[in-house]
């Protein structure tokens, strides 16, 4: 099958859209008219909320999906208005907040009506920090209950639990939230090849890299990798890296050469490459960089298949990305 380029391929995202049948207007707990997304309050952030909990339990029977629970102070503290600020109005959280769970908030600091006996069943304090719960179509939770997830890379990570607990896949894009914002699990280095062009392509699709970047060191061209050390190991990386002709040194913080491989400290001689040497396959289709929500692994991985598979390329970009992309 011949593969189709990154051009190819939003054009026929776009011929899907337009021939696409309308869908009948429907009235879920998931959606709300978009102008009470703009009139939300600070501490909920951008989601298209719901308020009616048994009607999201029965929109979970019918679709399978997950009910996200939230239980938030409103009005509330600095750090609640700062969690609706950060981690429920970044765009690629949201999508995958109202396209693959149904959403419902929970007030609580109510101290009577629906907001307060929801408190008492559920046995959750009144006036307390944000608490996200996970809900199956029978009101159970589907993973433990946990306080004290107040992170972007903190609620993607339990999202992705829930789903794979409930059977369901999870979307590459928010896959990618998780892993950009897990910063204590990744590490660095930075691998010599004759062209960092053709490093950032190669290197980019392996499987725990999160993200590359052209640079120089040592007079040489280099392409620095940022990766996952839970999902690859140095000495895997390094020799994935050597298979396709991309490992000619490796630099790492300690500079100790890995088996079979010259190596050298990955230290502050290392300069980042100029900005049009970034990300080169992508040079032409720069839209795809002014996305919203568009992270370091998206453009990454993007950039390693643009050239190669496009059509699976654009399978790490968001519905909502997708769709915007399509537009003229």
């Amino acid at each position: 099958m011949k593969r189709l380029t990154i051009q190819a391929a939003i054009a026929v995202v776009a011929g899907a859209l337009l021939l696409a049948p309308s869908a009948p207007a429907q009235t879920t707990p998931a959606q709300t008219p978009q102008a009470n997304r703009a009139a939300n309050p600070i501490e909920v952030g951008t989601v298209d909320w719901s308020r009616d909990l048994d009607a999201a339990l029965a929109s979970s029977k019918e679709s399978g999906k997950p009910v996200f629970l939230l239980f938030q102070e409103v009005p509330g503290c600095s750090g609640c208005r700062k969690f609706g600020r950060e981690v429920l109005s970044q765009p690629l959280l949201v999508e995958a907040i109202e396209d693959e769970f149904i959403p419902v908030v929970v007030f609580n600091n109510r101290s009577s009506g629906t907001d307060k006996k929801l408190l008492d069943k559920f046995g959750e304090p009144a006036w307390n920090y944000q608490v996200v719960r996970f809900l199956d179509a029978d009101g159970s939770d589907i993973i433990e209950r946990q306080d004290g997830i107040w992170s972007v890379g903190g609620i993607a990570s339990r999202m992705i639990q829930t789903l794979q607990q409930h059977k369901r896949s999870v979307p590459k894009y928010l896959q990618t939230v998780a892993a950009v914002a897990n910063s204590s699990a990744q590490n660095q280095v930075a691998f010599a090849q004759h062209c960092f062009w053709t490093g950032e392509a190669n290197l980019g699709g392996i499987e725990g890299v999160i993200a590359t970047e052209a640079g120089w060191l040592e007079g040489r061209e280099v392409t620095l990798v940022r990766f996952d050390q839970e999902s690859v190991s140095l000495p895997s990386l390094a020799q994935q890296a050597a298979r396709v002709r991309c490992a000619d040194k490796v630099y790492t913080r300690q500079g100790r050469p890995l088996a079979g491989l010259r190596g050298g400290v990955l230290g502050r001689s290392y300069r980042t490459a100029s900005a049009s040497d970034q990300k080169r396959q992508l040079s032409r289709w720069p839209a795809i960089t002014r996305l919203p929500g568009i992270n370091a692994m998206q453009l990454t991985k993007i950039n390693s298949l643009a050239s190669r598979n496009a059509d699976s390329a654009m399978e790490w970009l968001s519905p909502r990305q997708r769709e915007l992309l399509s537009q003229p």
